[in-house]
């Protein structure tokens, strides 16, 4: 298995200053890179320029710039380099795929918050003892940074990654070879039905409450963005009255972030403990969150009929808010690493049909939801929680994937 921990550094000032410093540098090489592209495709008879002539390059680079480039991880600046042609590979992809291309942008120190070295050893080396909390990192130009290890890291460590989250420093270990962990069996299956109202229910009736973190955080959270907004774009010289202002949004949207995260990974591990085969719907979560396309009256050139943006603008804030995407990408990592099956099923009329395992007759049709909460077929007068009966037409789904893979 691969698997990825996640780790607080603790720097010194020093230490501190030192990784701004390569963050910055290894900003200022993504750019120059893409300006070199750019204008190796605009002003010489549109010459395409790879990654293997910018890594030849390298090595000059960091000659002419000993006190800047030289200091840092001869790797490090070549997965820089890769991250570019990334994402220009992305962009043809999307050209010929007749989708919209985004030519990949210039990144500004802000956004660019990852520096990435390819192999343990080679300009950083990751320096654990089993028993010891508190372990380091040695970066090359940085030294040994100390590190808050708060479980034990299994596998072969492959890379290592330095990410910066707001004024935090997180280490970030991709191992290959990680042993999985199987539990005991259950003998138990469960299906489960994702929503706004509740964060999801099961196919045994229970429902798991939506803690609404984006919601909860939302007064203070708009009380800061209205004073970050009162510093003029014409004026911003990004004075310490604006970062400050600008630290206290992202401080806010980071902590609602790690409220979820926390919130997915023990829901998730709830789920994988209890059951042995957990069937969920494959949801769309990009199609579902898409704003609605604009409705022009074609009795009057230039304006627009209501299309709903309003209604579905606060329906897409609060399915982004569950987050089903991660949770799901969560579940199924634990299930596979607990030796777990997940199904995932065509949501298609799962809220819809009448269950004929509680007892309905199969019939389906969209009168059959009366309200979010209330399911009454139009057929057979069954009754029934609109979840709950999501719920077990998922789980009835996955048993005729199951019999048709049997």
């Amino acid at each position: 298995m691969i698997r990825a921990y996640t780790f607080l550094l603790r720097p010194t000032a020093r230490q501190r200053a030192a990784l701004g410093e390569m963050l910055r540098d290894h900003c200022a090489l993504y750019n120059a890179a893409l300006q070199e592209r750019r204008d190796a495709y605009r002003h010489a008879s549109k010459t395409t320029v790879r990654y293997g002539d910018q890594s030849a390059q390298l090595k000059e680079i960091r000659a002419f710039d000993p006190d800047g480039q030289g200091r840092w991880s001869f790797s490090s600046q070549q997965a820089t380099l890769r991250r570019l042609d990334k994402a220009f590979q992305a962009f043809f992809k999307r050209v010929k795929a007749g989708q919209k291309p985004g030519y990949p942008r210039f990144k500004g120190i802000g956004h660019f918050d990852t520096v990435t070295f390819p192999k343990d050893g080679d300009g950083c080396r990751w320096d654990s003892t089993p028993h010891e909390r508190q372990t380091r990192v040695r970066l090359q130009g940085i030294g040994h940074v100390r590190v808050h290890r708060h479980r034990p890291v299994r596998g072969r460590v492959k890379t290592i990654s330095v990410k910066r989250e707001g004024n935090r420093w997180y280490v970030v270990l991709a191992c290959d070879n990680v042993p999985a962990e199987k539990l005991p069996p259950t003998g138990a299956t469960v299906g489960i039905d994702m929503g706004t109202t509740h964060f999801l229910t099961t196919s045994d009736g229970e429902h798991t409450p939506n803690p609404h973190f984006l919601h909860a955080a939302m007064e203070e959270l708009a009380a800061a963005q209205r004073h970050l907004a009162t510093f003029p774009k014409r004026t911003r010289q990004r004075t310490k009255k604006h970062r400050a202002a600008a630290r206290k949004v992202a401080k806010l949207h980071a902590k609602v972030r790690r409220q979820r995260l926390d919130f997915h990974h023990k829901t998730a591990r709830a789920l994988v403990t209890a059951h042995d085969v957990i069937a969920h719907e494959h949801l769309n979560t990009a199609g579902m969150t898409k704003r609605p396309a604009p409705k022009p009256d074609p009795g009057n050139d230039g304006t627009f009929l209501p299309n709903g943006a309003a209604a579905k603008a606060g329906l897409n804030r609060n399915i982004l808010d569950a987050g089903w995407g991660q949770f799901l990408t969560i579940l199924a990592n634990k299930a596979e690493s607990a030796g777990r099956l997940v199904i995932p099923v065509d949501p298609r009329n799962t809220s819809r049909t009448c269950p004929p395992s509680l007892g309905g007759c199969g019939h389906v049709d969209s009168g059959n939801r009366v309200t979010q909460a209330k399911f009454q077929c139009t057929a057979c007068g069954f009754t029934a929680n609109a979840d709950h009966v999501g719920a077990t037409n998922v789980l009835d789904r996955a048993g005729l994937v199951l019999c048709a893979a049997a």
